[in-house]
């Protein structure tokens, strides 16, 4: 049993791709009275991460002036937010939002879980790496002073990025992990906590989405919802979201939007982030899947809980 799904990016490298002609673009948006969002949207939404920092160094030799300064001063609020977002290297906007997650009063528990549980291996030691360089701090540390018990637990087995990668399925393994699950779980008095954190944090995602499988023949009920019984608060939503991830990880994206978006007021920071983050990745997939779970697409969602600028940059990322 092999096999990963293909997944699709909604931003492409550009054929052709000229920095200079892109910095030029930039510069005369910026340039003289008022500025011309439309035609830095146009450049920075259909540029790859690795062409944007290539218009980045190309700007700073043509002009002597940091392109990111001059689009601060020109930009404010959401779109600000994400063109700062998309003019990150990718392994610094991960590093970023874990930061401002653990910066100031109270944690955003749900960054965490959702950079941390849904990376690869190579990602978060990037990650971890970045973190170190870029702000001179621990992230382990920083984790252990801002979680507790067995959340905290959890999220430092994830800083390991140790997850086994091999794609082959062994349907015997799945089988005896469903079985140990079922029996630290719904299958005694209490709940044996190590023995989730251990399957949940060692087993490739293919690995994890038969085990799900194996386990709803044991069971009384799904994984998912015997993690729901078992524990709670933030190490029962990394939990799922690792569970989630493995079934179908843009499924869970779509999830994590779809509760961006709903009930009064968005957060935006969420709703930025998967964009920005996903836009190379399988935003593609995300749109298929939210299509799928909530019956309308992601466009018309972001359309009706935005506006202005921000509203045609996002747009322009997740295309129609």
């Amino acid at each position: 049993m092999m096999g990963m799904p293909a997944y699709e990016g909604t931003i492409k490298p550009t054929p052709n791709f000229n920095p200079e002609k892109d910095a030029e673009i930039l510069r005369k948006a910026m340039k003289g009275f008022g500025t011309d969002e439309q035609a830095i949207i146009d450049v920075v939404s259909r540029r790859t991460n690795a062409e944007r920092q290539k218009i980045k160094a190309m700007f700073k030799t043509l002009y002597g002036k940091d392109v990111i300064k001059d689009l601060k001063s020109e930009l404010s609020g959401n779109m600000e937010e994400v063109i700062l977002a998309l003019f990150m290297s990718t392994t610094y906007f991960d590093a970023w939002s874990l930061r401002h997650a653990m910066k100031g009063a109270g944690t955003q528990e749900n960054v965490l879980i959702e950079i941390l549980c849904s990376r690869d291996n190579k990602q978060i030691r990037d990650i971890v790496q970045c973190y170190n360089t870029e702000f001179q701090r621990d992230l382990e540390k920083d984790i252990r002073k801002d979680t507790s018990g067995h959340f905290e637990r959890l999220l430092i087995s994830m800083c390991q990025g140790n997850r086994d990668e091999n794609q082959t399925v062994n349907l015997q393994k799945a089988q005896e992990d469903a079985q140990r699950l079922y029996q630290a779980g719904e299958g005694k008095l209490g709940t044996d906590e190590s023995s989730f954190n251990m399957v949940l944090a060692t087993r490739s995602f293919p690995q994890l989405k038969a085990t799900v499988e194996a386990y709803a023949t044991i069971g009384k009920r799904q994984l998912e919802s015997a993690i729901d019984r078992e524990f709670s608060g933030s190490v029962e939503s990394g939990l799922k979201a690792i569970v989630k991830c493995a079934q179908n990880r843009p499924a869970y994206f779509a999830e994590r939007l779809y509760k961006a978006m709903k009930g009064a007021g968005t957060d935006d920071s969420t709703l930025t982030r998967i964009v920005v983050t996903r836009s190379e990745i399988d935003l593609v997939q995300i749109k298929q899947a939210y299509m799928q779970m909530y019956q309308k697409t992601l466009h018309t969602a972001i359309h009706g809980e935005t506006s202005g600028d921000y509203r045609n940059l996002l747009l322009a990322i997740v295309g129609q």
